[in-house]
């Protein structure tokens, strides 16, 4: 794991922590519904970051008797948390609080703290989001960003970038909902931005769910780590045909390859020995993800 990833979510969590205590102290004094959603976001955002933490902690574990393969999908399962608490809890209060004030207005008082907060909340996420987005930019590589998070088998990182996304959204949205609060009288677009602020973080979180699933489910490896492997595979000329090649992320950084190959009748079984030997080598070299390879002969079929 980069320890990129981790600098991310510790900038991620300190702004978040900070930013919530302040929204709260404004959302009290102030009355404010928008206010008090985006204090929600925040608190839940903090949250969230403790747990792709405590992932990425468990998936350093080393491998043992019950899990021979490690544990690097801990981050996978993690990050999912991560979407769901952000449906449920960042989204579900948002709405609820919103649609509580649409039934029952309450007037904002002391706007000005509100504008403060909001102001040194969008600078701090601001910085929390370009530090994210220079990560995850410097991760990508020569994909386009939504390339990139459909590829990628880090989610850590993403997970944090869509999080400021929603979060400098938010703050954006609960700006205008108090400012025409204010200048209009009508006490119902502060509300109206708190619901609108839960349709952002539902969204989020859906997102989120989506593509963290395949990964926790067990995605194969990237399509050019495949193309390389059968590649190395078809040099040499003791292999007659590569049946099979199976690959699953059981970590963002330990792939499993399981491959099924026709070696030449004429071979002795000592030469069978020393290709796989050469082959395992080789591959692990191109592509150090590749922790596991398992190599088995087995005669082409037809049908496969």
């Amino acid at each position: 794991m980069s320890m990129g990833s981790k600098k991310v979510i510790y900038a991620a969590l300190i702004g978040n922590a900070l930013i919530a205590v302040t929204k709260f102290v404004a959302a009290t004094i102030t009355g404010s519904s928008a206010m008090l959603s985006e204090g929600i976001h925040s608190l839940v955002d903090t949250g969230n970051q403790v747990l792709l933490l405590y992932g990425l902690k468990r998936a350093e574990k080393p491998a043992d008797e019950d899990f021979p393969f490690g544990h690097g999908k801990e981050i996978y399962f993690w990050s999912f948390v991560v979407a769901i608490l952000i449906f449920a809890l960042g989204g579900g209060i948002s709405i609820y609080e919103g649609v509580q004030h649409l039934m029952h207005p309450v007037e904002i008082k002391s706007p000005v703290i509100i504008y403060i907060v909001l102001g040194l909340a969008l600078l701090f996420e601001g910085m929390a989001w370009f530090f994210a987005l220079r990560e995850f930019s410097r991760a990508k590589g020569k994909w386009g960003y939504i390339e990139a998070v459909q590829r990628t088998k880090d989610p850590s990182v993403f997970v944090v970038l869509f999080e400021d996304s929603a979060a400098m959204l938010g703050l954006l949205v609960a700006f205008f909902g108090v400012m025409l609060t204010q200048l209009t009288g009508i006490l119902y677009f502060d509300a109206i931005a708190s619901v609108i602020i839960g349709l952002i973080l539902l969204g989020t979180s859906v997102w989120l769910a989506y593509e963290t699933k395949g990964l926790l489910i067990g995605e194969s490896a990237n399509k050019h780590v495949i193309q390389g492997i059968r590649k190395i595979l078809k040099t040499y000329p003791s292999i007659e045909q590569v049946n099979e090649l199976l690959t699953m992320h059981m970590g963002p950084d330990f792939i499993l390859a399981n491959i099924s190959v026709d070696f030449k009748d004429s071979l002795t079984v000592g030469e069978i020995e020393s290709t796989i030997e050469k082959v395992d080598q080789a591959i692990k070299q191109e592509y150090p993800q590749i922790k596991r390879i398992f190599i088995e002969a087995e005669k082409a079929c037809a049908d496969k």
